[in-house]
């Protein structure tokens, strides 16, 4: 299994938005819902540091590197006070994608219209049509996606069994804040090379991760690494975090191998060139990325300090 904490690129909650809700009358996983005002002020009052945050420093001026999670419960959206107040010292909110840009999100829409799909053995289709059952979605609301991103939608569905949700992104909330103190809110990466990231090269590895992946959602492992890797985000525990290639299990096969090597290692240095760029053209920034690419010899804290930067890292861990 690739663990769907999730590397995830930002494709999959753009998807999550157009998906219909089946009308069931059996268990269903807890959908987010809008919470009240009186709700996000105790949520805000209470905040708490969660994730990882790294202090940098070059050329006389400081940023920030802060390891986010793409699915999250409604109590993490709100940013502890480390984390606020390095997003006070900042003047740039660097993310991923920033899928608040309308631009973004058209180019978004675009990009998965036009993605190429394979056609899956119907056995596969059945179990396909099976857990998205399980969670309560039609299953002809996703046929109209890549077998790559129906499966990935539904790892992601998975998570409201825990009160995971990619509607409570830490990308999209630091997002909201950033454009709403008039920050200059970008984006390191573009659409287009996030949707590459979920293609297969070819049909027999589309039907290998396909069905690798219906095998830990239907044993409930799926959830289960998805509930652990959250927990660690949780307590900001950096030490278990850095050994997640040992009890993740997401590195059995040539195929899992490939893709995450695709999704972190390949993708580092680009996001390292690019914030090396935006901090020496003057900017302070707060760069806000998911957590695994913040950890090992080639995480970001480890290219930057290759850059000739000063790193430090801020404990979140809880008193």
């Amino acid at each position: 299994m690739l663990n769907k904490v999730r590397v995830i690129v930002f494709v999959v909650p753009f998807v999550l938005a157009n998906l219909a809700v089946a009308d069931s009358q059996k268990a269903c996983p807890p959908v987010a819902g809008n919470p009240t005002p009186e709700r996000v002020k105790a949520a805000i009052q209470g905040a708490r540091d969660h994730g990882f945050l790294w202090r940098i420093n070059k050329a006389g001026h400081t940023s920030f590197l802060y390891g986010t999670i793409h699915v999250a419960k409604f109590e993490w959206m709100f940013p502890g006070a480390q984390v606020k107040q390095a997003l006070h010292a900042s003047d740039t909110v660097a993310l991923e994608l920033d899928m608040l840009d309308a631009d973004i999100q058209r180019r978004m829409a675009q990009g998965v219209a036009k993605l190429h799909s394979t056609d899956l053995p119907s056995a596969l289709v059945k179990r396909m049509r099976q857990q998205a059952d399980a969670v309560c979605i039609p299953y002809d609301s996703l046929a109209k996606l890549t077998p790559e991103f129906q499966v990935e939608t539904l790892s992601i569905l998975v998570g409201g069994w825990d009160r995971l949700y990619a509607s409570y992104a830490i990308d999209t909330v630091l997002s909201g804040i950033g454009h709403s103190a008039n920050k200059n809110v970008v984006s390191l990466e573009t659409p287009e090379m996030q949707l590459q990231l979920l293609q297969m090269k070819d049909v027999p590895e589309t039907i290998s991760f396909v069905q690798d992946s219906l095998d830990e959602l239907e044993s409930g492992h799926e959830l289960a690494m998805l509930t652990r890797t959250a927990k660690v985000w949780e307590d900001a525990d950096y030490n278990e975090m850095s050994h997640f290639n040992d009890w993740c299990e997401c590195l059995k096969t040539e195929v899992e191998r490939d893709m995450m090597k695709r999704l972190l290692d390949e993708r580092n240095p680009n996001l390292a060139d690019r914030i090396d760029e935006l901090h020496a053209s003057g900017k302070q920034v707060f760069v806000a990325v998911g957590s695994l690419h913040m950890f090992g010899p080639l995480g970001l804290p480890a290219l930057m300090e290759k850059r000739g930067y000063r790193v430090e890292k801020i404990d979140l861990m809880p008193k």
